[in-house]
């Protein structure tokens, strides 16, 4: 699992301030404008309280009260009439607030899940599966506290401790700095502490993920587990991964919640100064130093004291906002990481088209009619060329290496003419699969070319080659649907008619009309209330109305019944007809009747030929279908 660094916060929350103006451009500035006004207005009774005392204590000194009570009566109706308006504004900005915080994150999820389908195989391949999930989850819930309830929360502190700050100024320089002095060390504290809680949240964050990538795994090979009776080893391992989660957890929320008091207590030690410093200057009659040019009085005191709770306790609400948004912005940088992934490359500018012949010559047409042409355009003088598909497919001295220094394929060359059927054989790691993963152009080759009807692959758009070349997979991969759905998978817009006519060239339509609901029986968990060989049966099917000119099949009946495979191998051969077929073979019976056996070690062609030719050799593959040594 990679490590979370968060290089920049303050960036990375300015994108994701400015990803929510980009989503509600209109709704979010309207938020901030009613929190802004929440904020300011939670200032202004400690002004109308320095008023109302102000007036009583002038109007004791002199003994006349006409008209105190009607003015304190409108101080009371202005305020009165501010608090309705504040109200409102929170009751407009939490509502507002609820669609910004779900649809920012609705947004991000299909961000993700749609940058997700851009991207290249080796990411699959190279990511833990639990933990691209926990983006979906762990990230995307701290996100959502984060912007629901951080972000709101520390916006209503800043205003508020500024308004507070710029009243305390105002009323008295000397007990403003007595309140600065507080802080500061209030702000000592909550950095030295916090900071040992955000590292240890930050780790929590990791270590959930993990814990969920482990479990899925779990979930996955339950039956391997049960098989080979490791569940102990399996619960020791949850128990140490479980074990690190908690330290973190305990670690994270030890600092947070030694935190609170103490910030709470120099808080209470702070207001307790205050009340002091504020009676001794009344008693000194010292000078005020302020901006108002009031004296020194109750009317200062009081109000002076409710602020400083205010300002302490605004400051305690962004110590305590600290943690959720560390949290939160190491949620934003995984999900921020994913959606900033390289996407698989596409220089391709050859497609494929639907064609018809007229008098030789290939005309483009949108109906399909069961001829399809690369599309080729030409940009030295912009004519476009068509060449008829016919799943002619060369390799020529192809070098290849997952990483760099491995080579994995070593000068491959091999042909396979249309209608031909190629076999690959080989131990495990000899470079089968990889070959097949090339063609699709799952991973670009490092050296030498593939051409595809005389057309070099790194030509043709990616999905229009897909599109010409069928795979069925040894492992079935269904889909939650019903079987029809599954089916038309191989081609989105094949009618039931073609997805019932390519079952039954695979043999599968008698057990499909046996099930409770036929075609439309619904198919959940990759198929589970269905049979191995069935759940082959349909991807083979899925395969067949796809109807593509190339065939690649990962030994696609070696794990059905002997009885399932005589009737798989006869709808095979039908789809296999007239096509080019790829076949990686895990049980040399099975390639007999190639055209080409190709023998792989080590990256190595070392034998080519059908299965008389390289019987007569009496090479590898002689020593391989005559069992003198195993083939994996």
């Amino acid at each position: 699992m990679k490590p979370v660094e968060v290089k920049n916060k303050k960036s990375l929350i300015l994108r994701l301030l400015k990803t929510i103006l980009e989503f509600y451009p209109v709704m979010f500035p309207v938020v901030i404008a009613c929190i802004i006004f929440n904020a300011a207005i939670s200032s202004i009774p400690a002004v109308f309280m320095q008023n109302i005392i102000a007036l009583v204590e002038t109007n004791w000194k002199t003994g006349d009260w006409n008209g105190v009570g009607g003015k304190i009566l409108s101080f009371v109706g202005i305020l009165a009439v501010f608090y309705v308006l504040s109200l409102a504004s929170g009751i407009a900005y939490n509502q507002m607030m609820a669609i910004i915080n779900q649809g920012t994150l609705k947004k991000l999820r299909v961000k993700m899940f749609n940058k997700m389908q851009t991207l290249p195989i080796k990411y699959v391949d190279t990511h833990n599966h639990g933990d691209v999930m926990s983006h979906y989850t762990n990230d995307i819930d701290t996100l959502r506290q984060m912007i629901s309830q951080s972000f709101p929360q520390l916006l209503v502190s800043s205003i508020t401790v500024i308004t507070v700050f710029s009243i305390m100024v105002y009323y008295c320089l000397w007990l403003t700095i007595v309140v600065v002095l507080g802080v500061v060390a209030m702000l000592f504290v909550t950095k030295r502490v916090g900071g040992g809680s955000a590292k240890y949240f930050i780790k929590q964050q990791k270590a959930l993920g993990q814990m969920e990538g482990f479990i899925e795994e779990m979930m996955h090979g339950q039956k391997v587990i049960k098989v080979f009776c490791h569940e102990e080893e399996s619960k020791e391992a949850f128990d140490s991964i479980n074990e690190s989660l908690f330290e973190d957890s305990r670690k994270a929320n030890r600092y947070a919640n030694i935190l609170g008091p103490i910030l709470n207590n120099i808080g209470n030690v702070l207001y307790v100064i205050v009340a002091i410093t504020g009676g001794i200057l009344l008693i000194s009659n010292a000078p005020n130093l302020s901006l108002s040019g009031l004296a020194m009085g109750i009317s200062i005191v009081v109000p002076f004291l409710n602020m400083t709770k205010q300002f302490v306790g605004n400051i305690n609400q962004v110590s305590h906002q600290i943690n959720a948004v560390v949290m939160g912005i190491a949620g934003a940088q995984r999900i921020f990481n994913l959606i900033d992934e390289e996407p698989e490359q596409e220089e391709g500018y050859v497609t494929l088209v639907n064609v018809h012949e007229v008098d030789g010559k290939l005309i483009e047409c949108e109906e399909r009619t069961g001829i399809w042409a690369w599309k080729h355009p030409h940009s030295s003088d912009g004519s476009v060329t068509y060449t008829k598909v016919t799943g002619d497919v060369r390799l020529f001295d192809v070098d290849f290496a997952y990483e760099p220094g491995k080579t994995i394929l070593h000068d491959v060359s091999l042909y396979a003419k249309p209608g031909q059927k190629v076999a690959f054989v080989g131990a495990t790691g000899a470079g089968k699969t990889t070959i097949t993963n090339l063609l699709n152009r799952f991973y670009d080759i490092a050296d030498g070319k593939i051409r595809y009807d005389g057309i070099n692959i790194n030509k043709i758009r990616k999905s229009d080659l897909r599109r010409a070349i069928g795979m069925v997979l040894q492992e079935t991969n269904l889909f939650t649907g019903t079987v029809m759905d599954n089916i038309r998978y191989g081609k989105l817009d094949a009618t039931d008619e073609e997805c019932i006519r390519a079952a039954t060239l695979v043999g599968a339509d008698d057990f499909i009309r046996r099930l409770p609901e036929g075609y439309h029986t619904m198919l959940t968990e990759n198929g589970a209330n269905l049979s191995q060989g069935q759940r082959q049966l349909i991807s083979i099917a899925r395969a067949a109305v796809a109807d593509p000119p190339v065939m690649i099949l990962d030994e696609a009946t070696s794990s059905i019944d002997t009885r399932t495979e005589a009737i798989v191998q006869r709808g095979m051969d039908a789809l296999m007809e007239g096509r080019t077929v790829f076949v990686i073979a895990h049980r040399l019976s099975t390639v007999k009747n190639a055209n080409v056996i190709i023998v792989l070690e080590k990256g190595r062609i070392i034998e080519r030929g059908d299965h008389e030719e390289l019987l007569a050799k009496k090479g590898q593959y002689y020593q391989l279908y005559t069992g003198a040594f195993e083939l994996e």
